[in-house]
C-alpha cells in the first residue's frame, strides 16, 4: 500500500527559496527607484538653475561687451533717477576712491572754509588735537595767521589788500565781529571775503572777549599749515611790506605777549582776591590785548582749563580780562619763550582807557618812518625792527596812508637792504679798499636788468644778518 505523506522532489527546496531571493531583489530595486526618482528631479533642477543663472551671466557680460557706449537711456537718465544712478559705481571705483581720500586730509589739515556749526567747546576741543608725528605728509608751507577782533566793517580794508596782494600761499585771514553785522564790506573785500568766523557778542573789558580771541586762535589752529598768529584790530595797519613782516615772524624764536607787574591801581589794584589761591597777587600781570604767538602757545591758550575758568569765574567789573588774562597766563607757565613785548605800537601818552586815535592830517612820511625806525631785541640780537604794526587810524586816515605806504616801504626795502648787503660784505670779502656801496649799487641794477623784483627783499636775511632790518 501506498503511503498517503506528500513526496517533495529532491530539486523543489532550492528552487522555492532562489524564487524568496528573486523577490527580495526585486524589492531593493524597486526601494532604491522610489527614492532615486525625487533625488533626480531636485539634481535636475538645481542643474537646470545653475546653467540658466550661467547663462545670464554671459549675456550681461556679452552685452556689456557689445553695447556702445553712449545709449539715451543712459547717458541722459531722468533727473529724479540721477543720485541713484551715480551713487554705487563711483564708490566702488579705486581712482575714485584715491581722489576722495585725498580731499578728505587736504580739507581735515587745510580747511577752505570758515564757518561750521560746532560749539565753542567742540571747537576748542578739536582745535587742542595735535599731531605726534613731526614729518608732514604733504607739501607744507609755514603761514601767519592774521586774526581780525572787530565791530562790524573794516574800513582800511584797501590798505590791507595792497600789504597782502601776491602773498596768498603765506596767510590765512579769520575774522570775529559782531553777530549782527551783515558783513557786507568783507564781503566786497576779495581778500576777507568768507574769512568770517561764527562770532559772538563780545563787550569791551568783559570776559567775553578773551573767549573771542581763544575762538579766533581756535578756528586759525584748525590749518596745520598756520605757524604764527597775530591779533589785530579794525583800525590796525601794517608798518612794513608783507616779506619783511612774514620773515620776521616765521624765523622768530621768542612769543610777543607784554606782561608787566604794574603797582598801581590800575595793574595790581585790579586783582580779584577770589583768584588766590590758583593765582596770586604776586603772580598778577597787566599788558596789551594785541599779541603775536607761535603755534605751540596757541595750543595751549585754547587748551588752558586751569586759569581762564578762573577769570570767567572772578575776573568782572574793573577787571578788565582782556589786559591781564594772556599776561598772567604766559608769565606763569611759559615766561620763558616769551619776549615780553607787543609788536603792535599804540600811543598812551595822553592817557585815559583808551589810546590815541590818528586822523588823516596827523598821518605823514616822518610819523611813519618813525614808528618803523626803532630798535629792539630780536632773538637774543639787536635788530632795526622794532613795531611790525600800528593802531589805531580813523577811516580818514585811508588817502594818506594808501599814499605814502608804497614810498616809504620802497625807501626802507632800499636802504635796509644796503644796509644788509654792507654788513655780510664785510665779514665775506677780504678785500679793503673794495668799494661795497658801488658794488651794491651794481648789484640792484642787475636784479632789475633781470626782472626779478623778489630778490629785492634783503630784509629776508634775518638767517644770517645780525643787525636786522
Amino acid at each position: 500500500m501506498k503511503s498517503s505523506s506528500i513526496q517533495y522532489h529532491p530539486n523543489s527546496v532550492p528552487k522555492l527559496f532562489g524564487a524568496r531571493n528573486q523577490l527580495v531583489q526585486y524589492l531593493s530595486h524597486l526601494l532604491v527607484l522610489a527614492c532615486g526618482i525625487p533625488i533626480g528631479i531636485i539634481i535636475s533642477s538645481y542643474v537646470q538653475s545653475c546653467n540658466s543663472s550661467l547663462q545670464l551671466t554671459q549675456l550681461a557680460y556679452n552685452a556689456s561687451q557689445t553695447t556702445p557706449p553712449v545709449t539715451p537711456l543712459v547717458a541722459e537718465p531722468p533727473p529724479v533717477a540721477e543720485p541713484l544712478l551715480s551713487a554705487e559705481p563711483k564708490s566702488v571705483a579705486g581712482p575714485e576712491i584715491s581722489n576722495i581720500g585725498h580731499v578728505r586730509l587736504k580739507e581735515f589739515i587745510e580747511p577752505h572754509s570758515v564757518m561750521h556749526d560746532m560749539s565753542d567747546e567742540e571747537l576748542l576741543w578739536r582745535a587742542s588735537l595735535t599731531p605726534k608725528i613731526g614729518e608732514y605728509p604733504y607739501d607744507r608751507v609755514p603761514k601767519v595767521a592774521f586774526m581780525f577782533l572787530v565791530r562790524g566793517p573794516l574800513p582800511l580794508a584797501p590798505f590791507w589788500e595792497m600789504f597782502f596782494k601776491g602773498h596768498e600761499e603765506y596767510y590765512s585771514i579769520y575774522v570775529h565781529s559782531h553777530p549782527s553785522y551783515n558783513g557786507s564790506n568783507l564781503e566786497e573785500s576779495p581778500v576777507f571775503q568768507g574769512r568770517r568766523i561764527p562770532s559772538k557778542i563780545v563787550e569791551w573789558g568783559k570776559v567775553n572777549m578773551i573767549e573771542a580771541e581763544r575762538r579766533l586762535l581756535a578756528n586759525a589752529l584748525l590749518d596745520f599749515s598756520n605757524q604764527r598768529f597775530v591779533l589785530l584790530s579794525e583800525s590796525c595797519i601794517p608798518l612794513f611790506n608783507f616779506q619783511t613782516i612774514y620773515s620776521y615772524l616765521i624765523n622768530s624764536t621768542q612769543n610777543y605777549v607784554m606782561a608787566s607787574d604794574d603797582p598801581s591801581p590800575a595793574g595790581r589794584g585790579r586783582y580779584p582776591k577770589l583768584m588766590d589761591p590758583k593765582i596770586t597777587l604776586k603772580q598778577w600781570r597787566k599788558g596789551y590785548q594785541w599779541f603775536e604767538m607761535g603755534r605751540q602757545l596757541a595750543l595751549e591758550v585754547v587748551s588752558d582749563r586751569t586759569y581762564f575758568p578762573v577769570f570767567q569765574k572772578f575776573c568782572t567789573g574793573p577787571c578788565y580780562s582782556d589786559e591781564h588774562y594772556l599776561p598772567t597766563f604766559v608769565s606763569i607757565k611759559f615766561w620763558e619763550t616769551n619776549s615780553n613785548r607787543s609788536l603792535t605800537w599804540v600811543d598812551w601818552s595822553k592817557g585815559g582807557q583808551h589810546p590815541v586815535k590818528f586822523v588823516r592830517q596827523e598821518v605823514t612820511t616822518e610819523f611813519l618812518e618813525n614808528l618803523r625806525n626803532r630798535k629792539c631785541p630780536y632773538n637774543g640780537n639787536s635788530t632795526n625792527v622794532c613795531f611790525l604794526f600800528a593802531r589805531k587810524f580813523l577811516p580818514t586816515s585811508l588817502i594818506r596812508l594808501t599814499m605814502f605806504a608804497s614810498k616809504i616801504s620802497r625807501d626802507y626795502r632800499n636802504n635796509c637792504g644796503k644796509m644788509w648787503f654792507m654788513e655780510i660784505a664785510k665779514t665775506t670779502i677780504a678785500v679793503a679798499d673794495i668799494d661795497l656801496e658801488s658794488w651794491y649799487y651794481r648789484l640792484i641794477h642787475t636784479v632789475h636788468m633781470l626782472h626779478r623784483p623778489q630778490l629785492m627783499s634783503f630784509s629776508v636775511g634775518f638767517h644770517t644778518s645780525k643787525t636786522v632790518c
